[in-house]
């Protein structure tokens, strides 16, 4: 495969070793610990990873070798994966929310020598399974709080592995640059593993060269600067957190703030205040449901206040759509709205500095988009998979069209086959899938990636993605329906988290709803609904006829046959290590199409 060639470099460990020799005392990352910004440069970034990835070496590390890493975003976690692939290893990320059971499959797939844990929770999954893990031979710790008397062969603080690797680096001097010499572009770098919504999880193999142009992508279609400050919050283990946040910050020397929890993600991004920012569609319909909340605490002054605002930055926002000058009395009304009104909201949701905003992953409502384009912050939605390294599709800031996923990426093809899937070929698709030759055949067929999603193209190459292959609903009356459009619609919806469309082969379209356990128990207390926990307050008359009414306000959008006739509430209070959730906290269609089958006949039975 011939490689991308960035600042002359056609491996990631070259462009890194050459920025960490170029840029020395620049900031390179801060990370927050007890409310504290730490800083650390280049140079710090270039010395840990050369420590970490040394007492690998020490510990007999081999070209190929896999590495997991399992562990929230944070500092250690980017020093090892640095370390990992500048001394030709492979880096696997597990997600710190998967059980002992999963740990166990990927450290036996993936063939893992050298296990990451970054505290004593993610150390106790893989001691329980590291019997049944014959390729582990060694489990370094992040934080050793709680563990100072652990007396463990296998297990070794990340501390003493860097000292290893000091000792290492001064009997081996040129061993680091060796390693990194021997990086070829076809190398294979990371091993990215899928959901497994459809099946156990899948093994991506991405290469030194996927990654490389990738991070040209990213560069091509947004810009990314020097100067730009990013909000490190997303699992690495995802391919849009080591995309953003390790590989495109070493090809634009960006800098990454890694946040202190994901309980105080709000907090920190407002303290950052980043210029660029990637997130979710659910961390963007979090942020929508803040602001709905506290308008509902605000005064009747206040709302009216924020309502022509908005409808201000609407009139505006369709004059910028629409690549047109605003007339100087609407930008004049709009300068006075966002002075009084609209900058505190920005301010509020830690945007107020972004010159863009951009969000792929999962569908988003159009609406959603549009409204924090009325806000004054352009948002753009991009599309991709991990089997091609992230971007393949997007909206750019002078060729956009909001409700598409926008045009193909500069290098790369995208087209419909004979049933309408989307189909890529680029140098960002992957190689195959780990030790699974039969379903990297059936999901890369002569250079192009079958995506499994549904989509149309205008005319102009704006690309739609319309739903998943296997998530098409064919009522029994022959109706097509795609139950993306409407899911996103209801978690428009400030008290619904996440919603599952049912009614294949059924009469009529039902619902299992998701809700917002933080806004709906607010809006219990506020109206004196009596409950004992989560599952007490799903079952309320009162919180039913809440969704029920936040149903209704979605139907209107819809023909009669793609209404939503019945609904259940799921009274479980889910996180990711549920089978039900994706670690991106999507829900799994057929785990709960499966998992509620008697929920969802009762709805069909008329119980």
């Amino acid at each position: 495969m011939s490689g991308t060639v960035i600042d002359g470099c056609d491996t990631v460990p070259s462009l890194f070793r050459q920025r960490v020799a170029e840029l020395g005392a620049k900031v390179a990352l801060r990370e927050k610990d007890f409310g504290i910004w730490n800083e650390y440069t280049w140079a710090d970034y270039g010395e840990h990873a050369r420590l970490a990835g040394l007492g690998l070496k020490a510990l007999g590390l081999e070209r190929g070798d896999a590495c997991s890493i399992a562990s929230e975003v944070n500092k250690e976690w980017m020093f090892a994966d640095l370390g990992v692939i500048c001394t030709g290893g492979i880096t696997n990320g597990v997600y710190p929310t998967d059980a002992p059971n999963q740990v166990e499959y990927l450290i036996n797939d993936s063939g893992t020598r050298f296990y990451f844990a970054e505290d004593e929770e993610q150390l106790d999954k893989v001691l329980e399974v590291r019997e049944r893990t014959p390729t582990l031979e060694k489990i370094v710790i992040f934080d050793m709080e709680g563990l100072r008397s652990l007396d463990d062969p296998m297990c070794l603080s990340f501390e003493a592995l860097q000292d290893l690797g000091r000792d290492y680096g001064e009997a081996n001097p040129a061993a680091w640059d060796e390693e990194i010499d021997k990086a070829r572009p076809d190398d294979l770098m990371i091993l990215t593993y899928t959901s497994g919504t459809t099946g156990p999880p899948k093994g991506a193999m991405i290469s030194q060269a996927n990654m490389l142009f990738m991070m040209k992508t990213v560069q091509d279609c947004y810009g990314v600067f020097d100067t730009d400050e990013q909000l490190g919050f997303l699992p690495l283990a995802h391919v849009a957190g080591r995309m953003f946040y390790t590989f495109s910050a070493i090809e634009s020397r960006s800098v990454v703030n890694l946040v202190e929890s994901l309980e105080t993600i709000n907090h920190d991004q407002q303290e950052v205040s980043p210029t660029i920012h990637f997130a979710v569609p659910r961390v963007w319909e979090k942020q929508f449901s803040t602001v709905q909340i506290k308008l509902k605490e605000g005064t009747p002054l206040g709302r009216v206040a924020y309502r022509l605002a908005l409808a201000l930055g609407e009139r505006r926002a369709a004059y910028l759509k629409a690549r047109r000058r605003v007339p100087v009395p609407l930008a004049a009304a709009f300068f006075l709205a966002e002075v009084l009104i609209l900058k505190n909201i920005r301010r509020l949701l830690g945007i107020d500095k972004c010159r863009w905003l951009s969000t792929a992953a999962a569908p988003i409502a159009p609406d959603l988009i549009d409204w924090y384009w009325a806000l004054g912050k352009p948002m753009y939605e991009l599309y991709g998979q991990t089997e091609c390294t992230g971007i393949a599709t997007a909206n750019l800031s002078d060729d956009f069209r909001i409700g598409s996923v926008g045009k193909a990426a500069e290098g790369v093809e995208v087209a419909l086959s004979e049933e309408n899937e989307i189909v890529i070929r680029s140098p960002g698709v992957i190689r195959g899938y780990w030790n699974k030759p039969e379903k990297t055949a059936d999901t890369i067929r002569q250079g192009w990636l079958h995506t499994g999603d549904v989509g149309r193209i205008d005319d102009d190459g704006f690309v739609y993605i319309v739903d998943r292959m296997n998530d098409i609903i064919i009522t029994a009356g022959g109706k097509n329906i795609t139950p993306s459009e409407i899911e996103n619609q209801l978690k428009f919806s400030p008290y619904i988290t996440d919603a599952v469309v049912v009614g294949d082969r059924h009469p009529y379209l039902t619902c299992l709803v998701m809700i917002d356990d933080e806004n709906v128990t607010k809006f219990a207390q506020d109206n004196d609904v009596p409950f004992t926990n989560y599952t007490s307050l799903c079952h309320t008359r009162e919180v039913e006829d809440l969704i029920w009414g936040e149903i209704e306000t979605v139907n209107v959008r819809f023909a009669q046959v793609e209404t939503i006739k019945r609904f259940r509430l799921i009274d479980q209070l889910l996180d990711p290590e549920d089978d039900e959730l994706t670690p991106t906290q999507k829900l799994k269609r057929k785990v709960v199409n499966e998992k509620y089958a008697d929920l969802i006949d009762s709805m069909y039975r008329g119980g």
